[in-house]
C-alpha cells in the first residue's frame, strides 16, 4: 500500500493533531535534505549499505556510559536506527520502535539509536522526555553515518543475528513499524 501524499495547508494559530504532524513531516523533509547535505559531504566513493552485505562494525559512546559495539551484538537481530533531535519523523518514530524494542528484546532482539547532534545533551533530554528504554548512542562526528552511507533522516538498517544486513529502510512513513515488526518477527524466529 502506498502513502497517500497529502497538501498541507496551516492554519494558524491553532493546527489540529493530523496537521501538526504533518507539519512535523515537512520540516523533517526540510530536515532530510539538510543532513543529505551534511553527510553527503563525505566523499562520493563510499559504498552503500545493502542487504546481504555484512554490516560494517562501529563502536559509539552510549548514553548509558561506556562504549558498545555493534559486533559485540553477534547472535542477536539488531536494528540500528539514525536520527536527530531536529528531524520531525524522527520524534514521531520513536514511541514506535521503543514499543516494538519493549515486545522483543527478551526474544534476542535489541535498537541501537545511533544520535547523530553535534551535542549529544540534546539527544539525551529528548531520550528522557520520550521515555526511550533502548540504547542510544552518539556519533557526534558522523563518522558511522558515513560508513553506512546515511543520505535521509532517519534511515533504518535491520541487521541479523550472523551480522549481515537484511533490510534498509530511508525516511519514515506512516504505518512502517507494522514492516519492522513483522521483519523482525521473522528474523528472531531464525
Amino acid at each position: 500500500m502506498q502513502p497517500r501524499t497529502r497538501t498541507l495547508r496551516l492554519s494558524p494559530p491553532r493546527l489540529d493533531t493530523t496537521r501538526r504532524r504533518l507539519a512535523l513531516l515537512g520540516a523533517g523533509a526540510l530536515a532530510t535534505g539538510v543532513a543529505g547535505g551534511l553527510l553527503a559531504a563525505a566523499p562520493r566513493a563510499r559504498a552503500m549499505v545493502a542487504p546481504s552485505m555484512p554490516a560494517p562494525d562501529f563502536t559509539l559512546r552510549s548514553a548509558a556510559g561506556g562504549n558498545l559495539r555493534l559486533a559485540e551484538q553477534r547472535g542477536r537481530v539488531v536494528l540500528v536506527n539514525f536520527w536527530a533531535t531536529w528531524c520531525g519523523p524522527c520524534k514521531i518514530e520513536m514511541p514506535h520502535l521503543n514499543r516494538i524494542y519493549e515486545k522483543y528484546r527478551s526474544a534476542g532482539f535489541v535498537l541501537l539509536g545511533v544520535n547523530i547532534d553535534e551535542d549529544p545533551k540534546q539527544a539525551v533530554a529528548l531520550a528522557s522526555r520520550m521515555g526511550l528504554t533502548f540504547p542510544v548512542l552518539f556519533d557526534t562526528d558522523k563518522a558511522v553515518s558515513r560508513r553506512y552511507a546515511l543520505d535521509s533522516m532517519p534511515g533504518t538498517v535491520l541487521i541479523d543475528r550472523d551480522g549481515k544486513v537484511r533490510h534498509v529502510h530511508k525516511g519514515y512513513r506512516e504505518g512502517v513499524e507494522a514492516t519492522y515488526d513483522a521483519q523482525i518477527r521473522a528474523l528472531v524466529k531464525e
